[in-house]
């Protein structure tokens, strides 16, 4: 489910590369101290999901934005580094009948993303952002679960909506049997809009605490 861990600094450089001059958000101590948790795994680990939020339910974020709600609260979108996790939020999906959800993973597409381990970009530049951990190569079929079939028939990641003349599918989601295909990894243009999942993150919440010390976080 994972690699290598990346450089930080690679993926510093694009915090401000967002289309229409939008950021990735810092987290707010206030939220981070008022987060929601709807369940917590036996690591300790809390995460939070949007449709089961009154305010949320009928509300869906492109891939930026689902990523700013959770970051501002010290959590970020879930990064499935492990096939225990990865089984463990599908299992929810098909028990809650969504139809997709967001996840933190995204192919490199910034300044810097021609280093040479990286290369070629759509079948080792996939990352998990949350965590900055390399996702196994895409050819690697028993390391990921990206789904064997999609909109015109392809394995997965296929980039789909760039091949049509759209935009290029550079966010991974989890898809519910959209294609009949199973509930699995899809590529995905980022600016489509799903609900997502929010897991901790603990750099988040060490920062907040430490810039924070009398805030129960």
């Amino acid at each position: 489910m994972k690699s290598a861990v990346l450089i930080v600094g690679l993926f510093g450089l694009a915090l401000g590369q967002f289309p229409n001059g939008r950021i990735l958000e810092p987290p707010v101590p206030a939220l981070c101290a008022q987060r929601t948790i709807h369940e917590r795994t036996p690591d300790g680990k809390g995460y939070f999901f949007s449709w089961r939020d009154p305010a949320l339910k009928d509300v869906q974020e492109d891939w930026l934005g689902g990523r700013n709600y959770c970051r501002q609260r010290c959590m970020d979108l879930i990064s499935l580094e492990t096939s225990a996790e990865n089984e463990w939020i599908k299992k929810r999906i098909v028990d809650e009948k969504v139809k997709y959800i967001w996840t933190s993973g995204r192919l490199c597409d910034f300044k810097g993303c021609d280093r040479a381990d990286l290369q070629p970009l759509p079948i080792n530049g996939w990352f998990w952002t949350a965590v900055l951990q390399k996702l196994a190569p895409t050819t690697q079929r028993d390391q990921n679960d990206w789904s064997e079939s999609g909109g015109i028939g392809k394995p997965q990641p296929d980039n789909r909506e760039a091949q049509q003349g759209g935009a290029s599918e550079n966010c991974l989601a989890i898809l519910n049997q959209f294609y009949n295909d199973g509930v699995n990894w899809h590529d995905v243009a980022c600016h489509h809009r799903k609900p997502f999942v929010c897991e901790e993150n603990e750099d988040l919440l060490k920062y907040v605490r430490y810039t924070n010390p009398n805030l129960a976080v």
